[in-house]
């Protein structure tokens, strides 16, 4: 039987588990026949299922009749890409030629006879954004990992134009913390603060153990003792799942084996994106006789002035968890005894 896990970032694994609550807040927030938001933020460490919540999403609307679910290449040209993935819709096509939408200039075989060609991506777009709403289609675009690239600027102020025009358009995109917080920054897009933002939480103990005692058929306390060892931790779930099931199932055996998985999958490059301040933080927090900021500072020989910067854009950046007032802990598991290990 195939091993019901993955090590793949990107794929949807076999065995994942859902996040209900946040599938639903954007579904229901997408098909209201109302539309108050037409975009959502996923951000989070690698590995926390920002992808896999994006997949989740877009297979629900796929299965909807009146809507179009394009995906768009982070690399490629934007616009340039909607419209191709849109012509090659035969539902959209139809409703195009009978809109008398010439798009030939772009090489993309819709000419109409009689009709000059549009030569601007955005009015192109605009156009066949129009031709869907009298036909009530929707459209969601997806786009995992952005970053603020000239052709992402580029997008999100003509998506910002298309919102401006109530045309049917809704985008849903992925992204590391920094690398979204510099996109709301620029000048142009501060539309983008207003859009609603999804930090994605380390998943619920009690469905990961109910996961692994199902698919491993052991014990409730086996299974809870297997899903603390991941914090609820997405990737660290499939890992010590796939692990453990090329060992027929046996998890104590292969412990140094999914902290070594971790590492080289996630935590170096996590480390090697961090600041030296950002690591000697890290490594008081780690190195320090308990969870509490206090204590935690002490060790550092920080105020608190100079500590809350650090401590806001930790918690930011996924690494640290600090929901409980007056404590910091470590999201990801084991990763404080990698710190230690890596700190210079």
């Amino acid at each position: 039987m195939q091993n019901p896990f993955s090590l793949t970032f990107g794929k949807n694994p076999l065995n994942a588990v859902s996040r209900p609550v946040e599938i639903m807040e954007i579904t229901e927030s997408f098909s209201s026949e109302i539309v108050n938001q037409q975009i959502y933020l996923l951000t989070g460490i690698r590995g926390s299922g920002k992808t896999v919540l994006m997949t989740e999403v877009c297979k629900i609307f796929r299965e909807k009749k009146d809507w179009i679910v394009v995906e768009l290449n982070p690399e490629l040209d934007f616009l340039e890409s909607l419209m191709s993935k849109l012509v090659s819709n035969s539902t959209c096509t139809e409703i195009f030629k009978s809109a008398k939408i010439n798009l030939s200039f772009w090489g993309l075989g819709l000419e109409i006879s009689g009709v000059p060609p549009i030569t601007d991506k955005e009015t192109a777009i605009i156009k066949m954004l129009e031709g869907l709403r009298k036909h009530g289609k929707r459209v969601l675009i997806s786009i995992d990992e952005v970053t603020d690239s000239p052709q992402m600027r580029v997008f999100a102020s003509s998506f910002q134009i298309f919102v401006r025009q109530e045309l049917p358009i809704f985008l849903i995109m992925t992204g590391l913390y920094e690398n979204i917080e510099e996109l709301q920054n620029e000048k142009n897009l501060t539309f983008l603060y207003r859009a609603p933002k999804i930090e994605m939480k380390p998943l619920n103990i009690r469905s990961v153990a109910e996961k692994y005692r199902s698919i491993f058929e052991i014990d409730d306390k086996t299974a809870v003792k297997m899903a603390k060892l991941t914090k609820g931790y997405p990737f660290a779930f499939q890992v010590l799942g796939y692990l453990t099931w090329n060992n027929k199932g046996k998890f104590e055996e292969i412990l140094d084996e999914y902290e070594h998985y971790l590492e080289d999958y996630v935590y170096e490059k996590v480390w090697s994106e961090l600041s030296p301040k950002d690591k000697t933080v890290l490594y008081g927090i780690a190195t320090s006789s308990d969870s509490q900021i206090k204590t935690i500072r002490q060790n550092l020989k920080m105020d608190t002035n100079s500590f809350n910067p650090y401590r806001k854009r930790l918690i930011k950046k996924g690494i640290l968890n600090g929901e409980e007032r007056g404590f910091l802990t470590f999201v990801l598991p084991a990763f404080e005894k990698f710190v230690i290990f890596n700190f210079e």
